[in-house]
């Protein structure tokens, strides 16, 4: 079943509003609780820096003298101050700089971010614009109102062209507003997310992807070698 949405215009109030269809197989797939909780996970785990550190007795500076006699004393013998029971020692079986990254196959990512999209998009949570900002000028003013007309709810993912730096401007000091490009993405966002905004070249862009699970190709075929060269040739004359 396909999956329909409204292509809205907010920056006209009285401009008229068509359709757009999503594609089923993104937007109306089963949503795996149990794999997005996996996919999430490793991905926050990913973001870790893993650079906590302690020091052990060895790198805890002093303690080289044997601080008493080893008998004759009654006390427990000890060879060194900067053992961890001493105040100023080393401490034992700290946190040592690692990684948290967690091995997640490409297809269950694609597979949590169609669970995530879908889930969404069954609750009419996903909006598709024409544009956010009117005229050549940035304006988040402009912009925020714009999409005020689209939702009513305060955190919003805006998935735009890299190429629109027009909205770029006009948003990125939203502090209500998440902005990423349609390569990046992810189910994290769209969970953290009310609602996710498409602008409709962002939308094409993110359907020619590989959002379906397919792989991209990592050479260029033949033909499609030639045709490049083809065109470099012509930009150089």
């Amino acid at each position: 079943m396909t999956v329909t949405v409204d292509v809205l215009n907010p920056t006209q109030s009285d401009a008229a509003t068509r359709s757009v269809e999503l594609p089923s197989e993104i937007f109306d797939a089963p949503t795996n609780v149990a794999l997005i909780h996996q996919v999430v996970v490793a991905q926050l785990a990913a973001a870790r820096q893993g650079t906590a550190a302690t020091k052990t007795r060895g790198d805890v500076r002093g303690g080289g003298k044997k601080p008493y006699r080893q008998k004759g004393t009654g006390r427990a013998r000890q060879g060194s101050t900067r053992a961890p029971q001493f105040a100023g020692g080393g401490v034992v079986h700290g946190p040592q700089p690692r990684k948290y990254d967690q091995r997640t196959p490409k297809k269950m990512k694609a597979a949590a971010l169609r669970g995530a999209l879908s889930d969404r998009a069954r609750y009419g949570r996903v909006h598709v614009v024409t544009g956010l900002v009117e005229g050549d000028t940035p304006s988040t003013k402009a912009a925020t109102a714009a999409l005020a007309t689209v939702s009513t709810n305060r955190n919003l993912l805006v998935v735009v062209e890299r190429s629109d730096e027009l909205t770029w401007k006009s948003l990125r000091n939203n502090v209500s507003v998440h902005l990423l490009e349609p390569g990046q993405l992810n189910t994290y966002d769209v969970l953290v997310s009310d609602d996710v905004v498409f602008t409709e070249g962002a939308l094409q862009a993110f359907l020619a992807g590989p959002a379906i699970g397919k792989s991209g190709k990592g050479a260029a075929t033949s033909s499609e070698a030639s045709a490049a060269d083809a065109a470099t040739e012509g930009e150089a004359q």
